[in-house]
């Protein structure tokens, strides 16, 4: 995860699989946001006492629990709390967006969602790590039941699974995603802290291979029932009944749709530079 405050500060969440410090993903982002805005103070939040652990989180953490984690660490940290700009690449996003929600201090102004599944996936066209034998783990665990309570509470990307052939029971047993989404009760104040954002910034990458259906980037979704057609988050209830307040945020000029062609998190330096830099300097 990434964060950068208000006071030249900011926060980033790693991609499944990856870790804080890899010099090669979210190590390169955060020396390249340091290079970029001089003085900037960089977070990138460890999930665990060391890299390994960190690594092992995005598999088998419960997220509520990395959630509680990632919130603790920032209210500690006193140079955040003046308020900072985050930044969650791929399911680090759907969990910062939780942060925002969750804990409102320190507080969070700018959230920036690259390639972050915000209602969820249905599928593991291409997990990252293809030769992995914890890829097709995953499959199979989430193939064999992804709402059981031991896969819910041990499996990450059974916390975002969203199955729309049974909503009913994603509703009922969904640990993470169903509580954030505020799938079964309204949260009053989930809603209040997340529309205290002053922006809130989905990228879309409009070749992704990785996550199915790719309009969960930008808050979107299979129609409920079937797994082929396809809604916007203005077409769905959830943006209707404005039950997370991301209808009052769009009106108010709080929402920001980003496009950009290539795969899952595949993007250069002057898009980067263009494109989001200004959110967090």
């Amino acid at each position: 995860w990434t964060v950068s405050g208000i006071a030249q500060k900011m926060l980033s969440k790693k991609p499944v699989g990856d870790n804080c410090c890899n010099p090669l993903s979210m190590g390169a982002i955060k020396k390249m946001v340091e290079e970029e805005v001089p003085g900037i103070y960089v977070l990138s939040l460890m999930i665990g006492k060391s890299v390994t652990e960190d690594t092992e989180s995005g598999f088998f953490m419960d997220v509520n629990e990395q959630v509680a984690f990632a919130c603790n660490k920032l209210a500690q940290d006193p140079k955040l709390k003046a308020g900072y700009n985050a930044m969650g690449f791929s399911q680090g996003a759907q969990f910062l967006r939780a942060v925002a929600q969750r804990c409102p201090n320190p507080p969070m102004k700018a959230l920036i969602s690259v390639g972050g599944q915000h209602q969820g996936v249905y599928g593991l066209p291409r997990c990252p790590g293809e030769s992995s034998h914890i890829c097709d783990w995953i499959r199979k665990k989430l193939n064999s039941g992804a709402y059981t309570d031991a896969i819910q509470k041990h499996l990450v990307q059974a916390q975002y699974w969203h199955d729309p052939l049974n909503d009913d029971l994603y509703k009922q047993h969904s640990l993470f995603l169903a509580d954030i989404n505020q799938e079964r009760v309204v949260n009053e104040t989930y809603k209040k802290n997340l529309m205290s954002l002053e922006k809130f910034v989905m990228v879309k990458f409009l070749q992704d291979s990785i996550v199915d259906p790719v309009v969960s980037e930008w808050f979107g979704f299979f129609k409920t029932g079937q797994a082929e057609q396809t809604e916007t988050l203005q077409e769905s209830a959830l943006y209707k009944e404005d039950r997370l307040g991301l209808a009052e945020m769009d009106k108010a000029g709080k929402l920001v749709f980003l496009a950009t062609d290539g795969d899952h998190l595949q993007f250069n330096r002057e898009w980067f530079n263009a494109k989001l830099l200004p959110y967090i300097r």
